[in-house]
């Protein structure tokens, strides 16, 4: 690898605003969100012009819930993992861009499991563990990639077949894409079951639930970095319910970012989450189903704004409920809950439910 090799993604943002967000009790909770998360904004916005700079403003891609993204070569090189499509662009305006889509390529393949990356300041290559897209990329002779050596030969194939430029303003952009296996969200899915299989013992939530909530909130995604500061495999929010789920802990404060990144916590706290709104928030809704479609709005929009719909006074929206079956529950949660998104979600959560 280059020595002035710099890797620079929305994790560098996230570690850097790890010192704002400690647990200020004399601070309203609410003016410390507000406060903390216009702090990350600004400092996705000064990394977007920095990109906007380089690759133009048509150009500017940043990291997601669902989107992987990481810059390298001083923001010349960039890699997209969508764990939607499954599809992995990695693409440079190096003058040398064979080189450098090649050593993006390798690193990406062998890319260790996020652990890693979230205790260590540098990436390192721990070759006795399986990268972390082992099994979701096939090279050309229909293998999962582990090894370097195996790295860069489909390396080399990937650029002997698939290279490809395009235009974009004033540059010439070099590219390659790479495909992962059609099962790919299973198999992430697979490297989680073991702590989600945990969390489920531990709070008593159905283990089907915190699946599908994982597949609609990341995609899998260990990375995962929203735009509202939700974070991690279950996008949990450290200042609203990460603040909730460690005054259950009987902590003071908040959960950091570096925290939360780490999958075990990140599903840990996701999991207490649900089982909060179960056993308190949504407390009193009798019909099983009811109460999972209730914890799934909820999960997305707040207890308050679920049991709002069906009247502004909770006993007697808990009433309301019970007195209807869960398919009239559904159909007004997804017909006059007052966010469009929150509909959405209940929809999406079930459908996954319903095919597992």
């Amino acid at each position: 690898m280059k020595n002035n090799k710099k890797i620079i993604t929305l994790f560098v943002a996230v570690s850097l605003l790890n010192g704002c967000s400690g647990g200020n009790s004399s601070k309203k909770n609410e003016d410390f969100y507000i406060k903390d998360t216009n702090a990350f904004n600004i400092l996705i916005g000064q990394y977007a012009n920095n990109i906007e700079e380089i690759w133009g403003p048509r150009e500017v891609l940043i990291a997601g819930p669902k989107d992987y993204v990481q810059y390298e070569d001083n923001l010349q090189t960039r890699v997209h993992i969508n764990f939607v499509s499954g599809v992995i662009t990695i693409e440079t305006l190096s003058d040398s861009p064979i080189e450098s889509l090649k050593e993006a390529i390798v690193s990406t393949l062998l890319m260790p499991e996020p652990i890693d990356i979230i205790r260590h300041d540098k990436i390192s290559q721990d070759l006795s563990h399986e990268p972390f897209l082992y099994n979701q990329i096939l090279d050309q002779e229909r293998q999962p990639i582990r090894w370097s050596g195996r790295a860069n030969n489909f390396a080399d194939y990937v650029l002997a077949n698939n290279l490809k430029i395009r235009r974009s303003g004033i540059h010439n952009i070099t590219y390659v894409e790479i495909k992962l296996v059609p099962n790919h969200i299973s198999e992430r899915a697979k490297k989680f079951l073991p702590l989600v299989t945990e969390a489920s013992n531990r709070y008593f939530i159905d283990e089907r639930l915190i699946l599908a909530i994982i597949e609609v909130e990341s995609a899998f995604n260990p990375y995962a970095v929203s735009r509202s500061d939700a974070l991690g495999l279950m996008q949990v929010q450290q200042h609203t319910a990460g603040r909730d789920i460690f005054q259950l802990f009987g902590k003071s404060g908040e959960p950091s970012r570096k925290y939360l990144l780490d999958p075990r916590n990140n599903v840990d706290m996701g999991t207490a989450y649900l089982s909060l709104l179960k056993t308190k928030y949504l407390a009193g809704i009798n019909n099983p189903i009811s109460l999972r479609y209730a914890m799934i709005t909820s999960y997305n929009g707040g207890a308050g704004s679920v049991l709002r719909t069906f009247s502004n006074d909770r006993d007697q929206a808990i009433d309301i409920i019970n007195s209807m079956t869960p398919q009239q529950v559904f159909r007004k949660l997804v017909t006059s809950h007052v966010s469009q998104e929150s509909r959405n979600y209940l929809i999406k959560v079930s459908n996954i439910l319903d095919n597992r």
